[in-house]
């Protein structure tokens, strides 16, 4: 948990060091969530631990989500064998993606918006870059920014032994919500 405080923290440093900062908004209710649909498993885990920041001056966004704190597995076994054996959580602490939306965004308009956002997911200590689909809602000072996306297993150097991989999906299906309010 310390360590996803310092991660945030030197992320939030990063941002403030690049360009005068007008405006940082701060994840204050963010939920990851995943599933693996396979031929014989269905395995769901949620973690509202995830961190995030936003800075719509210049569009960039950091989210990081330590691997540890997903829940809602279906045994203690299927837990203890995503952070050991899959996600090797103790190596590869946090899962991040940081970036910048590709879009513009009338921050100070309300509204609904459709966007892409360009940048480094690093999953399993394993960065791809990628553009991810999501919906920015602003209303009323406040920033929601919600995403579906898949994740491949292969991608991220994540392996699947031959004796479950009809219990787990190659493509793992991934959806964020967040809301952001301003920090002075």
């Amino acid at each position: 948990m310390i360590q996803s405080f310092a991660l945030l923290g030197f992320l939030v440093w990063q941002f403030l060091a690049t360009a005068p900062v007008k405006s940082l908004y701060l994840a204050k209710d963010a939920t990851i969530h995943f599933k693996s649909d396979a031929p014989l498993e269905l395995i769901e885990a949620t973690s509202t631990k995830m961190k995030g920041v936003l800075k719509p001056d210049d569009q960039t966004f950091a989210f990081s989500v330590p691997n540890n704190t997903f829940e809602g597995f279906n045994s203690a076994l299927q837990r203890e064998h995503f952070n050991e054996n899959y996600m090797e959580s103790n190596k590869f602490q946090n899962s991040t993606f940081t970036g910048k939306i590709i879009e513009d965004v009338p921050y100070d308009t309300d509204g609904t918006y459709t966007v892409r956002a360009k940048g480094k997911l690093n999953v399993h200590g394993v960065e791809q870059e990628r553009i991810i689909k999501a919906t920015i809602q602003i209303k009323k000072g406040t920033i929601t920014i919600t995403s579906n996306f898949t994740v491949p297993l292969a991608d991220h150097n994540i392996t699947i032994p031959k004796i479950v991989y009809q219990k787990i999906a190659e493509e793992i299906s991934v959806t964020v919500n967040a809301v952001f309010l301003p920090q002075s």
